[in-house]
């Protein structure tokens, strides 16, 4: 499942202007574009300095349930936002994120427990972000057992492997495949990549997504974070699906032909 990543100011002059402002209609307008486009989760993300987070992330919620008819990924780092945004979220969404420092585990997980929500499990904690796939599935169990005592299930947990720039690291794309294919395989949880991160400071970049996002898929990835908008990528999906035996008589991939027909 694509989680659409659109509404979001960062890096977005126009869009963080209208926040400021007060302004919901780029906001609307971004999920009826990415609804229309096949996402089929919307991230909110109203992360502007110096604005009033709780009330404008609720405003940006209440907009996007009035406009579209799909869950929505209540994304931000600010507890009380958090807590506002699910006292108005009519559904079970996803929070976005917990990490495995102590401050976020004591102050994001009790909130999805009370509200019965998923959330999305970033594997690190005071330390940064290992460079060891295990250390990220330690992490990640870390968050697991944290989320189970609070009775948030596994199910419920969507663990983000962690994509990080190669042209920083030329190791950062097979390690992150490594922790997605140990996260299958050692936790079966599903996961989620904001998969773009890889390629960040290289030309091309689309090519270099698209490529990374069906290595990634075939490693355990489950729920991309990701631009619905980018050609090829809602058809990439899907036909990777078909391949590792998801898509019985290929009946989902030919349901998105119908419905989204090539240009």
């Amino acid at each position: 499942m694509i989680i659409a990543e659109r509404i979001n100011p960062t890096g977005r002059k126009k869009f963080a202007e209208a926040l400021t402002a007060g302004r919901m209609d780029l906001v609307r307008e971004e999920a009826l574009r990415q609804v229309a486009a096949g996402a089929e989760i919307l991230d909110v993300n109203v992360g502007v300095a110096g604005i009033d987070e709780p009330a404008v992330l609720c405003e940006a919620v209440q907009t996007v349930m009035a406009a579209v008819d799909v869950p929505l990924c209540l994304d931000s780092s600010n507890p009380k936002a958090l807590a506002a945004a699910l006292e108005v979220y009519e559904g079970k969404p996803l929070v976005n994120s917990v990490t495995a420092e102590d401050s976020s585990l004591e102050e994001i997980l009790p909130l999805v427990a009370r509200y019965h929500a998923a959330v999305v499990a970033l594997p690190h904690d005071e330390h940064g972000i290992s460079p060891e796939p295990a250390e990220r599935v330690r992490l990640a169990s870390r968050i697991l057992e944290h989320a189970a005592s609070l009775g948030v299930p596994a199910e419920d947990v969507v663990v983000d492997g962690l994509a990080m720039a190669v042209s920083a690291d030329g190791t950062a794309g097979r390690i992150t495949l490594e922790t997605l294919r140990r996260l299958r395989d050692e936790l079966g949880v599903a996961t989620t990549l904001g998969a773009s991160n890889v390629s960040f400071g290289l030309p091309d970049r689309p090519i270099l997504n698209l490529t990374f996002m069906a290595m990634a898929v075939f490693n355990g990835l489950t729920a991309p974070i990701a631009d619905p908008l980018l050609p090829g990528l809602r058809r990439l999906c899907r036909a990777a699906d078909l391949f590792l035996e998801r898509d019985e008589w290929a009946m989902r991939y030919l349901e998105d032909y119908r419905g989204f027909p090539p240009a």
